[in-house]
C-alpha cells in the first residue's frame, strides 16, 4: 500500500483545488504575519522599559488571540464567498469585537509618549492597533458585501477614537493614526477580496468546462435523435398509411390487400437497413478525423500534441483504421479526465502483418484522479479491440508517463 505523502497528496488534487488550497493559505498569511510584526515593534521600541514589560506581554495575547479568531473568521468568510453553508456572520462578529476591545486595551495600557498632549503615538501601539483592525477587516472584507465591508471599518475606526485621546493622544496624532489605519485597511481589504474573486472565478470556469462537455454530449445525442426522426419518420408514415388501406381492402375482400402488406414488408426491410447505416455511420471513428479532433482537444487543454500516423494509413483496412479511431478517441478522454499532462504522442507503425498505434503521455498522478464514469474505457477497448483480433496493453513507462499500445492484424 503507497504511502499518502503530501507530494502525493497534492497530485490527487485538482486544479481548481490546488488554487483554492493555495489562496487560502496565501489569505492565512495575512493575519499570521501580524504577530511577528508585533513583535518586532515591540523589541525595536525605545519606551518599552522593564515596567512596560507586562503591557508588551498583553498586547501579545491580544493579538494572538485576535489571529486566532481571524483565521477561523476567514475560512468561514471564504467558503460563504464560494456560496457554501456556513456560519460567518458569528465569527465575524466575534474578531470584530475582539480586535476593537484589544484596540482599546493597548491604547489604555500602554504607554502614552509624553502623556496628555503628546505630539506622536509610540511605535509599537499604532502598529498594534493597526494590525488588529487589519487582521479583523480581512475575514470581513471578504464574507460581507463591499459597502458592509466599508461600514464595518469605518464603524471600527469610530470606536477606538475615545480610546486614543482617553490614551492622551493629541487630536492630530489620532487623525494621523486613523488614517495610518484607513491606509492599512483599504490595502489588506482590496487584497483579501481580490484572492476570493479569483478563486470564485477557478470554479466558475471548472464548473464552466463540465457544462461545455455536457452540452457536447446532449448535441450529439440530439444530432443522432435528428438523423433518426429524418430516416424513420417518412418510412413509417408511409407504412401506417399502407397499413391501414390494405386493412380496408382486406375487409371488402379485394386481393389488392396482399399487395399492400407485401409493399409494407418492403419498406420495414428497408428501413431497418437504414437505420443499421444510420447506427453504423455514428459508431464508426475515422482514424485521420479522430487524430485532428485529438490534437485539437489537446491543444484546447493546454497538451502539446505529437502525432505521427506516418504514409500507410490510408492503406490499412477500413476496419483497422475505425477500432484504432476508437483507440485514439477514447485515449484523448483518459489523458484530460485522468491526468494533469503537458504533453502526449501519439505514433502509428507497422510491425509485419501487424498495425500498432502507441500512445504516450505525461502528467499521471501520483494518486488517480477520482472518475465519474465507471472506468470501463480501457475494457470497451480491450473488447473492440478482439473483436477484430487484437490486443491493448499497457507496458510500464516510468513515474509520471502513462504507456499504451494497441495492435490489430492486418
Amino acid at each position: 500500500m503507497a504511502v499518502l505523502t503530501p507530494r502525493r497528496l497534492w497530485k490527487g488534487y485538482s486544479k481548481p483545488q490546488r488554487t483554492e488550497l493555495y489562496l487560502r493559505w496565501s489569505l492565512y498569511l495575512v493575519p499570521l504575519v501580524m504577530l511577528p510584526l508585533i513583535m518586532l515593534a515591540i523589541a525595536a521600541a525605545p519606551d518599552v522599559q522593564p515596567d512596560t514589560d507586562g503591557i508588551a506581554r498583553v498586547c501579545l495575547v491580544v493579538v494572538l488571540g485576535t489571529t486566532l479568531l481571524t483565521l477561523r473568521a476567514l475560512r468561514t468568510s471564504l467558503d460563504h464567498y464560494l456560496k457554501r453553508p456556513t456560519d460567518h456572520l458569528r465569527w465575524l462578529v466575534a474578531v470584530g469585537v475582539v480586535a476593537v476591545a484589544g484596540s482599546w486595551a493597548v491604547l489604555l495600557l500602554g504607554p502614552a509618549g509624553g502623556g496628555p498632549g503628546s505630539p506622536y503615538a509610540p511605535p509599537f501601539t499604532a502598529v498594534v492597533v493597526s494590525a488588529l483592525l487589519a487582521s479583523a477587516f480581512c475575514p470581513a472584507s471578504v464574507g460581507l458585501p463591499v459597502g458592509r465591508a466599508c461600514l464595518s471599518g469605518a464603524v471600527a475606526q469610530l470606536l477606538i477614537v475615545p480610546a486614543a485621546l482617553l490614551a492622551g493622544l493629541s487630536a492630530p496624532t489620532t487623525a494621523g493614526l486613523l488614517l495610518g489605519n484607513l491606509i492599512t485597511l483599504a490595502a489588506v481589504g482590496f487584497s483579501c477580496r481580490s484572492f476570493a474573486w479569483l478563486q470564485s472565478v477557478v470554479w466558475e470556469l471548472d464548473a464552466a468546462r463540465e457544462a461545455q462537455a455536457r452540452l457536447a454530449v446532449a448535441e450529439e445525442r440530439l444530432r443522432f435523435s435528428r438523423d433518426l426522426h429524418d430516416v424513420m419518420g417518412r418510412n413509417l408514415t408511409t407504412i401506417a398509411l399502407k397499413s391501414e388501406l390494405a386493412v380496408q381492402l382486406a375487409r371488402r375482400g379485394r386481393p389488392e390487400a396482399a399487395d399492400q402488406m407485401t409493399e409494407v414488408q418492403r419498406i420495414a426491410q428497408e428501413s431497418q437497413r437504414e437505420v443499421r447505416d444510420v447506427v453504423r455511420g455514428y459508431r464508426t471513428a475515422d482514424l485521420h478525423a479522430e487524430a485532428i479532433g485529438a490534437r485539437a482537444v489537446l491543444r484546447a487543454a493546454n497538451v502539446a500534441c505529437a502525432i505521427d500516423l506516418g504514409e500507410d494509413a490510408d492503406e490499412l483496412p477500413l476496419p483497422v483504421q475505425s477500432v484504432l479511431g476508437w483507440v485514439i478517441r477514447e485515449a484523448t478522454t483518459n489523458i484530460l479526465r485522468h491526468s494533469e499532462a503537458a504533453h502526449c504522442s501519439i505514433r502509428l507503425r507497422r510491425e509485419g502483418n501487424r498495425a500498432v498505434l502507441e500512445l504516450e503521455n505525461d502528467g499521471v498522478p501520483a494518486v488517480p484522479i477520482p472518475s465519474q464514469g465507471s472506468g470501463t474505457g480501457l475494457r470497451g477497448l480491450r473488447e473492440r479491440l478482439a473483436a477484430h483480433d487484437g490486443e491493448l496493453t499497457v507496458p510500464d513507462a516510468g513515474a509520471g508517463r502513462f504507456r499504451m499500445l494497441a495492435s490489430v492484424p492486418l
